[in-house]
C-alpha cells in the first residue's frame, strides 16, 4: 500500500491527526502532531527537527552539536506502523526513520542501528527474533509522602496476582487492551514482584518490529498513566524499600525457511553451534553491553546478589542467576534470555548492541565457556560485570567491535551524553549525604 493510499485509509477510519514518534538516545518518545489531511509534504520529505534534541540530557541541556550549529534532521513517517490510539481515536501514531537533509539514514537513528545488526545476521542466513519483557511501577507524585510518591498498590506479596486487589482501578487491564488494539502484540498483564509493579507481555517478532513495539509500549503506558491521574516509571529502582524493574530480552534465530536455529537435538544440551557461538559473543562483549542495557546511575542500584539480576559474566540452563539464561523449551520455542537489562534502556540500542555481540560470536565461531550450574552469585571464579555506569561506559568505549557495529557516531554521542550526566550526578549533594553527615559531622 502506497503512502497516499495509507493516508486516505487513515482518514476514512476517522484519523485527523498524524502523530510522528521516534526514540531519542535516552529512549524517550519525541515527535510532533500533524494535520493528517495536509501532511503530504511531511510524509514524503520528512518532518524537520533540531538535531540538538538527540543529545540533550534529562536536565534539558544540549550537550553537543553547537560546534556544527545544531542543524536539522528529518523524521520520515513509516506509515506501515500507523495505529489509532484507543484513548484518542482521531489520532494515528506512527514511527519514523531519521534521515539527513539529503535523505540518507541519519547516524543517530536508533531504528537504523537495529537494521544494521539484523542485516549482519541476514548475511549468515539468520533472522533475529526478539521477545522483550518490560516491568514498570505505577504511583502518584506526592511531595509530602516518603520518597515523594504514593504507590498505586502498596501491599506485599501481590506477585502474579490479578483482579481488584492488585489493580483496584483496572488501570493495567486498560493498558493491556490498548496495547493489543494498537497491534503491539500485548497478550497478558499481571502485578509483578514489587509493590505497585506491573508487567505487560509482548509477543516475539523480528528484531526491529520487537524494538518498535517495546518503545511504543513504554510510551503508551506512560501516557495512559497520566490520563489516569497517575505516573508510570520504568526507572530501574525508584524506591529504596523495593527491588527494581528490568528489561529481559528473549532472542532466537531463524533460517531462511523459518526454522529455529537455536535448538539442535544432536547438540550439547539440545543447543546448536550457532546458539553456543551467539552466547559466547554476548559474554565476550558483556561489559560493553552493560552501558546500553543499564544506561543510568540508578540502574546499577538494582543489580545485587540475590536480586534476580546477574552480577557476573555467565550463562546457564534455566538459571535465573546468570547473564544469559537458556529456558528449558526446545524446538520452535528454543531461545536465549538476556536477564540484566534495566527498564530505562533504549530498547532499540539495547537490541542492536546485543545482536551485534551475538553476531560477532557466530561470525568467529566462538566457543561458549563452561555453563554455570547453581547459584552464580556465589561463584568467585566468574568475571564480574561493571558495577557502575562509569565502568560500563569505559568498557563500551574500549570495545571497538561493538562501537563499530552499533555505529561510531551514535556511540560517541551516547558516551558524551552519559558522561555529562555522570558529571552532574557526582557533583550533586543527595538527601542521603545530608541525612548522614550534616548534623553528626
Amino acid at each position: 500500500m502506497s503512502d497516499i493510499e495509507r493516508t486516505e485509509q487513515l482518514v476514512e477510519q476517522g484519523a485527523r491527526t498524524l502523530r510522528v514518534m521516534y526514540p531519542d538516545l535516552h529512549g524517550i518518545a519525541r515527535g510532533k502532531d500533524l494535520v493528517l489531511a495536509d501532511a503530504g509534504h511531511e510524509i514524503e520529505d520528512g518532518v524537520a527537527f533540531c538535531s540538538a534534541i538527540m543529545t540533550t540530557d534529562l536536565a534539558h541541556t544540549p550537550v553537543m552539536g553547537g560546534e556544527i550549529g545544531y542543524p536539522d534532521f528529518f523524521a520520515r513517517p513509516d506509515l506501515s506502523t500507523a495505529a489509532a490510539l484507543p484513548w484518542a481515536p482521531d489520532v494515528a501514531a506512527c514511527l519514523v526513520d531519521l534521515v539527513d537533509e539529503e535523505g540518507n539514514p541519519h547516524p543517530f537513528d536508533p531504528r537504523g542501528a537495529v537494521r544494521r545488526a539484523a542485516d549482519g545476521l541476514a548475511e549468515l542466513d539468520l533472522l533475529p527474533i526478539v521477545g522483550p519483557e518490560l516491568e514498570f511501577f505505577l504511583f502518584k507524585p506526592d511531595d509530602a509522602a516518603p520518597e515523594g510518591a504514593v504507590r498505586y498498590v502498596d501491599t506485599l506479596s501481590r506477585v502474579y496476582t490479578v483482579g481488584a486487589e492488585s489493580d483496584p482501578g483496572g488501570i493495567s487491564g486498560r493498558m493491556l487492551h490498548a496495547c493489543a488494539e494498537m497491534g503491539l502484540g500485548a497478550y497478558a498483564a499481571n502485578h509483578e514482584f514489587m509493590n505497585s509493579q506491573y508487567e505487560i507481555n509482548l509477543r516475539h517478532g523480528p528484531a526491529l518490529d520487537a524494538a518498535d513495539r517495546a518503545f511504543r509500549l513504554k510510551a503508551t503506558v506512560k501516557e495512559m498513566a497520566v490520563l489516569e491521574e497517575m505516573r508510570a516509571t520504568f526507572m530501574g529502582r525508584p524506591f529504596n524499600d523495593q527491588g527494581g524493574s528490568g528489561l529481559h530480552l528473549h532472542v532466537s534465530l531463524q533460517d531462511g525457511d523459518g526454522a529455529n536455529r537455536i535448538g539442535d537435538p544432536a547438540g550439547p544440551d539440545g543447543l546448536s553451534a550457532a546458539a553456543l557461538s551467539f552466547i559466547a559473543g554476548v559474554l565476550e562483549h558483556a561489559g560493553a553491553l552493560m552501558a546500553f542495557l543499564n544506561p543510568t546511575v540508578n540502574a546499577f542500584k538494582r543489580i545485587a546478589p540475590d536480586s534476580l539480576a546477574p552480577i557476573n559474566v555467565s550463562w546457564g540452563l534455566d538459571n535465573r542467576t546468570t547473564f544469559v539464561r537458556v529456558p528449558p523449551e526446545r524446538g520452535k520455542a528454543a531461545r536465549l534470555e538476556i536477564r540484566v537489562g534495566d527498564g530505562t534502556a533504549n530498547c532499540h540500542l539495547a537490541i542492536a548492541a546485543l545482536l551485534q555481540a551475538g553476531l560477532d560470536g557466530v561470525r568467529r565461531e566462538l566457543e561458549a565457556p563452561e555453563q554455570t550450574a547453581g547459584d552464580a552469585y556465589r561463584r568467585e571464579d566468574l568475571a564480574p560485570l561493571p558495577s557502575s555506569l562509569d565502568q560500563a561506559l569505559d568498557a563500551l568505549e574500549a570495545d571497538e567491535l561493538l562501537c563499530d557495529g552499533v555505529g561510531r557516531e551514535i556511540v560517541d554521542a551516547f558516551l558524551t551524553l552519559k558522561r555529562f550526566e555522570l558529571e552532574r550526578y557526582h557533583g550533586w549533594v543527595t538527601d542521603w549525604e545530608r541525612n548522614e553527615y550534616r548534623i553528626q559531622l
